[in-house]
């Protein structure tokens, strides 16, 4: 009887990733930018938005050149080039893979993680209508009855600075171990940095020597190591994170998982 419920379960799981289209869950009318566009403007309009991705596309094209993300303006900065009048085109973007409206959440994710590029959907060929982000997949993940594990997917290497560290070392750090935050140390706790923070300190023309313990968030999320993918991600929707500690027995810092992680464990379980 056991393994007939178990079955069932797998045929049900299996059923509700086939309903779940990209169309469904997408960021609908994504916002693109001329490649002539400033980096100082870009800047801006993110930090002021709180957009974290920008479609970099021709006036005249209906394919976009790239994609320009928070990660891109840490390479920018952590590279030594401070101009803000730099154009956009001569900054290298983030290369994307597309999918159609009627592409499952599941396919999605499997292209977003073994491509390791964002996702931007296209009707009718060659018409942008939206990008699918490791958020909205979260979402339809949700709402389905799986929960896999996250020890796969955590990173249990974890990198920290202290308080007094400078922004613009703590960028360079998240550029070199690739990684889009930072734990910062004060005292015997942590707080963390994200390339959110450094768009936003960057938008408000806050100098790259000053610490970077003040803008950072303190004190971090965590939850005990452990936890289920499904409630990472309910608690990083609630808290409109993107990181979340984990601790372990003793109450140090055993990982941090992020929502693409979330993302990956998903569509390692339910593939």
């Amino acid at each position: 009887m056991q393994s007939k419920i178990l079955i069932f379960e797998i045929i049900s799981v299996e059923s509700e990733m086939k309903s779940q289209l990209v169309g469904k869950y997408m960021s609908e009318y994504p916002i693109s930018v001329k490649p002539d566009v400033s980096i100082g403007d870009v800047v801006d309009f993110m930090a002021e938005s709180r957009i974290a991705t920008l479609i970099v596309m021709e006036e005249d094209s209906t394919m976009p050149l790239g994609i320009l993300t928070e990660r891109e303006i840490v390479r920018y900065v952590s590279s030594g080039r401070k101009s803000m009048d730099e154009r956009v085109r001569n900054v290298a973007l983030r290369p994307f893979v597309s999918v159609t409206p009627d592409t499952t959440v599941l396919e999605a994710a499997k292209l977003m993680i073994s491509k390791r590029s964002r996702v931007l959907v296209f009707a009718d060929g060659d018409k942008l209508v939206g990008t699918i982000t490791a958020s909205d997949m979260l979402r339809a993940f949700g709402e389905t009855g799986k929960s896999p594990g996250l020890d796969k997917v955590v990173s249990t290497i974890v990198y920290h600075c202290p308080f007094d560290t400078t922004i613009l070392d703590a960028a360079k750090l998240m550029e070199e171990k690739n990684i889009g935050s930072i734990l910062v140390e004060r005292d015997a706790s942590f707080g963390i940095f994200t390339q959110r923070d450094l768009v936003r300190v960057m938008a408000k023309k806050v100098g790259l020597d000053k610490k970077v313990g003040p803008f950072s968030s303190f004190p971090l999320v965590t939850a005990r190591k452990g936890i289920l993918a499904n409630e990472a991600a309910r608690i990083m929707g609630s808290r409109k994170i993107k990181r979340l500690g984990l601790t372990d027995d003793a109450g140090s810092i055993a990982g941090i998982v992020t929502a693409r992680d979330v993302v990956d464990a998903y569509q390692m379980g339910i593939a």
